[in-house]
């Protein structure tokens, strides 16, 4: 009798997740199918009114499609994925993690890993599956002992007064990385380099590192000596160091020798931009950045004469400024040999700061990559912009 084949074992762990309760999360990766946007699959137990359900998530270039399947159809369309249109998958269970590695030729590779503590390499959240009609399920776990020493939470896992906020904004982002990780189809034989450049007092940090466990060697940047001591003594006392470790210093001060992936969130104005430079020089292949506060271009802007009565006011000045500036930052990323995408970060009413830029590496051809810089200069001459910080940086001539 033949000895099943590690797809056969991996579709095996699959069913028995379908069936017992116990899938966290499916992602399939390394499309290989004829629909050039297509990125990956990432499939979850959902709870409908007609049912247990599972919804498949088609994560395209400039959109996702969603279509719910029935335990039985759900496998089905799995086994008819894996190993024809997608070569990877990673099946995330509240027991256990099991990755599935494909070659063209058929080969595949099959490594399982028991989950015991947020720790684990290939952690996966202990709580039920989440639903349409049921409480949200939390890659990050509320009882994280961490969270408690960064005062998000108190010792029954519940948010502390005035951290509801911040709470959902360290979920939101683990949900957003996990899956920026995944598109971005990053290195598997070697822990990852991730860098937080403008770290503050290390939420979203720690939220990388609780997410990734050993398979990242990860740091923050910090300008205010005290934050950076405060996290590396949280670090060490949740055993997270030195795969966690903080340093003192400024943005546009830093220097980056290599990183896989670049995180800057709410850097001030033109810092958003140094720590976008550092991550392109350092060779990253994800960057992750929220900007803020962008000053820089308000006094460049020269309104085009339809829109000069209405950039009368302030308040249009500054959005239209904040438009800008981070409009010409994906065109700059997008010449610079990335594909970036431009979304919201968390609801405006738990933040302004809600935008998020993400940039995945995928150089272009040269006459594409030409044709880009005219439109990205194209766009600055309608502004009025002479200048930019970033393209200073990358030697972009506006």
């Amino acid at each position: 009798m033949p000895q099943p084949t590690s797809r056969d074992r991996f579709l095996e762990l699959v069913h028995a997740a379908l069936s017992d309760g116990s899938l966290v999360k499916l992602t399939l990766g390394r499309y290989r199918g004829s629909d050039a946007t297509v990125r990956n699959v990432f499939i979850r137990p959902v709870a409908l009114k007609a049912g247990p359900h599972f919804a498949f998530v088609w994560r395209h270039a400039t959109r996702d499609i969603t279509r719910n399947f029935t335990p039985n159809d759900a496998l089905r369309e799995i086994a008819a994925l894996l190993g024809t249109q997608f070569l990877d998958a990673h099946l995330f269970r509240t027991s256990q993690s099991a990755q599935l590695e494909t070659q063209p030729d058929g080969s595949a590779r099959l490594r399982i890993k028991a989950v015991t503590t947020a720790a684990d390499p290939d952690f996966a959240p202990t709580l039920p599956a989440a639903g349409h009609d049921r409480t949200k399920t939390h890659l990050i776990p509320a009882h994280a002992p961490w969270l408690r020493a960064l005062g998000v939470t108190n010792e029954r896992g519940q948010p502390r007064e005035g951290m509801a906020d911040k709470f959902r904004q360290i979920q939101k982002f683990a949900e957003l990385l996990s899956h920026l990780l995944a598109e971005a189809q990053l290195p598997h034989d070697r822990p990852l380099t991730i860098v937080d450049m403008g770290s503050g007092k290390g939420y979203l940090t720690f939220t990388v590192a609780a997410l990734l466990g050993e398979r990242a060697q990860i740091r923050g940047i910090e300008a205010r000596p005290e934050l950076v001591d405060l996290c590396n003594r949280i670090a060490r006392e949740n055993n997270l160091a030195p795969r966690l470790s903080f340093a003192a210093g400024h943005i546009a001060d830093t220097t980056l020798e290599k990183c896989d992936v670049l995180i800057a969130l709410h850097a001030c104005d033109t810092a958003t931009d140094d720590a976008l430079a550092h991550g392109i020089r350092a060779g990253a292949q994800l960057l992750v950045v929220s900007p803020c506060c962008q000053k820089e271009l308000r006094r460049q802007l020269t309104a085009p004469p339809i829109l000069a009565d209405a950039l009368r006011h302030g308040i249009f000045q500054e959005r239209q400024a904040e438009f800008v500036t981070d409009a010409l930052r994906a065109q700059l990323l997008e010449w610079a040999g990335f594909q970036t995408k431009v979304f919201e970060f968390i609801s405006t009413e738990h933040t302004a700061k809600n935008i998020m830029i993400a940039a995945i590496r995928r150089p272009s051809p040269e006459p594409e990559r030409e044709a880009k810089a005219q439109r990205t200069r194209d766009f600055a001459q309608f502004y009025g912009i002479r200048s930019q910080r970033l393209a200073t940086a990358l030697e972009f001539a506006l």
